[in-house]
């Protein structure tokens, strides 16, 4: 007991800062979590992977190109569904869990790594940034991505610096968890591939050794991504064609100048990570001290942080080279990286008397203030996904006459697997639009102002000829029932 109170009382500041971040990750986590289409799809998938039903061997399709990702986090966050007894929040919470504890271990490593007031600094960056709270406090695929993007770096550091295999196997596994969590994190293969070189040259007196020792990581890359693999073999190739395609059609890699990419990302990490817009020239500045910052590190034979500088810069040209609109968790994988940088900039400020000190300290408020800001879970009214798609449900399901029925909302995929996951918890399930099955009667869903008889939607014209049996109101929406309309034109 008296040791555990000596670490509580060396370590207080840690302690404020975890208390803090658990507070903002759990404070009404029920009610602000999202709970749209695809965690309603999730939801489903993961529903049937606790009850035995599907055990699916791929993820989420991705938005563009329509590629499916690994299932690792159905599996991943699925004991969180059974725990909450089916209630989706569950997933809200797991995510909540697994980030808080993540940021334990974080600071552990760091600690072991760059020392205490490295290890401090970074958790504090990680715990109150807001884009790291926002995605802890929702079930999605991309929300762990961030850890996992460090995990794989600080196993890959590990296994080339100490040569032992079972870091080997892990930098592989956690590289085919974070890759099946997004797609984008294909980036932490950049970096690894460019050390890879170094590390055989330098080792070339021992090369097959450490040929061995990479198979192991490759191997170890296949067996955790093996469920997506099969599915292609089974099918056709199916996944890697929907990818080939879209590299070829140039959706998945943008042309333009590379350097200019580079500074809009690093432009948008900083806006997502501190809330801030810097200019053109001092985006340009950063990022010319972060590769002083990297030379000087590799000069002064830190490895560790110069890989995680080179992790930093190869995940960015990654994400960079995507064209479309880049998204907070687009950025996933460096996020972590940036702080560790920041963290060990800020260290070295501190070390400069009090003025050095106090320069770490107004930064690190400024960055909490600017964070706090944007918790609008601190005084917002929630939205409650969660609670009004459950009821709306449940009102459908006193609508539904016939176990043949079909389902449709409008505008088009909009909150749709969030209603149907509660009405399959109940045993209603739709006929299978993917495979034209047509019902008795078809309830329609409207989030605007709707007439579904007179629909363009495919969704619903599928049902046939029909109209409309009853018309009610609900939580803002319009449910409407349809059967068939068998009357003939005279």
């Amino acid at each position: 007991m008296r040791r555990i109170t000596n670490i509580l009382s060396k370590n207080w500041a840690v302690l404020i800062v975890i208390i803090a971040a658990t507070f903002f990750r759990f404070y009404r986590l029920g009610e602000f979590a999202t709970f749209l289409a695809d965690e309603g799809r999730d939801a489903i998938i993961i529903k049937r992977i606790v009850t035995f039903e599907h055990w699916p061997a791929i993820g989420a399709p991705t938005s563009v190109g329509h590629v499916f990702l690994g299932p690792f986090y159905y599996y991943f966050i699925a004991p969180w569904l059974l725990i909450f007894n089916f209630n989706p929040s569950g997933l809200a919470y797991g995510m909540a869990v697994f980030s808080t504890i993540s940021l334990i271990i974080f600071y552990i490593l760091l600690k072991k790594e760059f020392g205490s007031r490295n290890a401090f600094i970074s958790l504090f960056l990680a715990s109150f940034s807001y884009v790291l709270i926002d995605s802890s406090r929702f079930s999605w695929n991309p929300n762990p991505l961030p850890f996992f993007s460090f995990l794989t770096a600080y196993f890959f550091i590990k296994a080339v610096q100490s040569g032992k295999y079972y870091f080997f196997i892990l930098f592989g596994a956690f590289l085919s968890f974070s890759i099946q969590l997004h797609y984008l994190a294909l980036g932490l293969a950049l970096p690894m591939i460019i050390y890879l070189f170094f590390d055989l040259y330098r080792n070339r007196s021992a090369l097959i050794k450490r040929l061995l020792s990479y198979s192991m990581a490759v191997l170890s890359f296949t067996l955790f991504i093996s469920p997506l693999i099969i599915f292609d073999l089974r099918h056709d190739f199916l996944n890697s064609k929907s990818l080939l395609s879209l590299l070829e059609s140039g959706a998945g890699i943008g042309g333009g100048g590379i350097l200019k990419k580079i500074i809009d990302t690093f432009s948008l990490t900083n806006l997502y990570l501190f809330n801030v817009n810097f200019g053109f020239g001092i985006t340009i500045t950063i990022i010319f001290l972060i590769l002083i910052f990297f030379i000087f590190s590799w000069f002064r034979s830190n490895k560790s942080l110069a890989i995680y500088t080179l992790f930093f810069f190869g995940t960015m040209i990654v994400v960079a080279l995507y064209p479309g609109p880049k998204h907070s968790h687009y950025l996933g994988t460096i996020y972590l990286f940036y702080i560790i940088l920041i963290g060990t900039a800020l260290d070295d400020i501190s070390k400069q008397e009090v003025l050095g000190k106090v320069l770490v300290a107004l930064f690190l408020a400024s960055f909490a203030y600017l964070s706090v800001v944007n918790y609008k879970f601190l005084w917002s009214e929630p939205n409650n996904q969660i609670g009004q798609a459950k009821e709306i449900a449940q009102f459908i399901k006193k609508k539904i006459i016939s176990p043949k029925f079909n389902f449709a909302v409008q505008p088009d995929g909009w909150q749709e697997d969030s209603y149907l996951y509660f009405l399959e918890l109940d045993g209603k399930v739709p006929q299978d639009r993917r495979q034209a099955k047509v019902g008795d009667e078809m309830i329609v869903v409207c989030g605007n102002p709707c007439d579904p008889v007179k629909s363009r939607s495919w969704n619903i014209t599928m049902f046939g000829k029909a109209k409309i049996e009853g018309q009610w109101q609900i939580n803002g929406v319009t449910i409407y029932r349809l059967v068939h309309d068998r009357s003939e034109k005279l």
